[in-house]
């Protein structure tokens, strides 16, 4: 990605030789000589960095006066100021201002370049630390060994470099926004903005001004859109399906045309973003409802992908709570904590309908309820009993303890033999060689015993 600086210097010669310099850097390079240009320039297009000159000449505003400008409406924007009369005062100011380096005249090239190099690399790690930590929860890996989530690790690797819009699928819980953001970081946007758009949140009346931004009757910019802040980058949408009819004629129009008007603006704006989407509703269900456009589905989904949920690849269960575990014990700087076979055993049985974010969740719950420092083993008796299912065989496929009681030894072991046989068999997805593996039996011994256990309840 060509990074876009805006140069603001009152001297032409300067002007030239700085953006002469940087385009043979391959930056993208725009120069203005006062502020109001400038100010003219940001709207049109908001740039990665600027370098403004602190003395401007025939200018509304001098140079500490426009960094001020700025920083007020665009407080991440990285500027470097530039001074030939410099000194450690002015340094001092600038730097209080907002600035995020300072650099005298005359300057070497190398220092220049070293100069913009680091203060660019500065604000991509800001950006990247806001986007994937401030969130409770935001993990960036597809934790899992199943052959579901292998799928998806492959699929990532294909179509991440492709700039092709995603439709991701699947149950509340399941990751869809870790898949998105992993398909962003993997792409050639990766060092643009990752920007999500919660279609939940939005009303109509703030919906012109959240995708697209807003400008003052002079043309001064009042709020910058998620769309043209998702510029170079990818434009996340949570829950598409709950746009509105008006978001989605405005997204349909933006997508189409790769443009935008700000409210109250007149200036059309080129952008150029990625869209991918995401849904755990059928979108089909409500184009037939008239309550989705049909058009705006075609051009969100043209590459599908389905997050599964956690009952499909149960296998993942173990995996999915030593991560939890892990992550815990780094944040809180404690002991590496471990969980014994009992507990683990039950996790991966109970039916996780939140999925992913309710497992993660309950994990918390777990170590936040027991509160022990020296803790470094999460133990069968330790877990909430929401969390501990009953052993089942009865028409809702439970076993019924006291019905059990009335049995004689050798009935009532038949059927919590086949009852334990057939919950693992769950737990691992239908997987004979794991189940058997897991309890402790030979492939052909499992068989045989199942088929026994079969027949025997059947003649009971």
């Amino acid at each position: 990605m060509k990074y876009n600086i805006l140069v603001i210097d009152d001297e032409e010669d300067i002007r030239s030789s700085i953006a002469g310099l940087l385009e043979d850097e391959n930056y993208e390079v725009r120069t203005v000589e006062n502020s109001n240009e400038a100010l003219t320039a940001i709207s049109e297009r908001l740039p990665d960095l600027i370098l403004i000159d602190i003395w401007l000449e025939n200018s509304k505003l001098d140079g500490i006066e426009l960094l001020a400008k700025i920083q007020s409406k665009f407080i991440s924007l990285p500027c470097i100021m530039i001074s030939g009369h410099g000194n450690i005062d002015i340094a001092v100011k600038a730097i209080r201002s907002g600035a995020s380096d300072y650099i005298e005249k005359p300057f070497e090239a190398e220092r220049l370049l070293i100069t913009i190099e680091r203060v660019l690399e500065l604000s991509k790690l800001k950006k990247e630390h806001k986007e994937l930590w401030v969130k409770a929860g935001g993990e960036l890996e597809l934790i899992g060994e199943s052959s579901l989530i292998k799928k998806i690790q492959l699929l990532v690797k294909k179509v991440a470099p492709t700039g092709s819009r995603i439709l991701i699928t699947g149950e509340y819980g399941t990751g869809k926004e870790t898949l998105a953001r992993l398909i962003h970081i993997n792409s050639k946007r990766a060092e643009g903005p990752f920007i999500l758009l919660n279609s939940q949140i939005l009303s109509n009346e703030s919906i012109e001004q959240l995708l697209f931004g807003e400008e003052d009757e002079d043309g001064s910019i009042i709020k910058i859109g998620l769309l043209e802040q998702a510029n170079n980058g990818t434009l996340f949408i949570d829950e598409v399906g709950s746009l509105s009819s008006e978001a989605q004629a405005f997204l349909i129009k933006a997508l189409q045309d790769n443009t935008l008007k700000r409210k109250n603006g007149s200036t059309k704006i080129n952008i150029d973003i990625r869209v991918i989407s995401s849904t755990s509703v059928d979108l089909k269900d409500k184009i037939e409802t008239t309550t989705f456009s049909e058009d705006l589905y075609y051009r969100l989904n043209v590459v599908p992908i389905e997050m599964p949920s956690l009952s499909k690849r149960k296998e993942d269960i173990p995996l999915l709570i030593n991560y939890f575990l892990t992550k815990a014990s780094e944040i809180t700087g404690s002991n590496k904590i471990s969980i014994d076979e009992q507990a683990l055993a039950s996790l991966q049985a109970y039916n996780w309908s939140g999925n992913v974010r309710q497992l993660k969740n309950a994990i918390e719950r777990v170590l936040i309820m027991i509160d022990d420092s020296e803790l470094n083993l999460i133990t069968y008796d330790m877990l909430p009993k929401d969390l501990l299912q009953t052993e089942s065989i009865n028409e809702n496929n439970n076993v019924d303890i006291e019905y059990l009681y009335s049995l004689n030894l050798k009935e009532a072991r038949n059927i919590f033999e086949y009852n334990y046989i057939i919950k693992n068999l769950d737990r691992f997805n239908g997987n004979v060689s794991k189940t058997a593996n897991f309890i402790g039996m030979e492939r052909s011994a499992f068989h045989r015993k199942l088929n026994t256990l079969k027949n025997n309840i059947k003649q009971k």
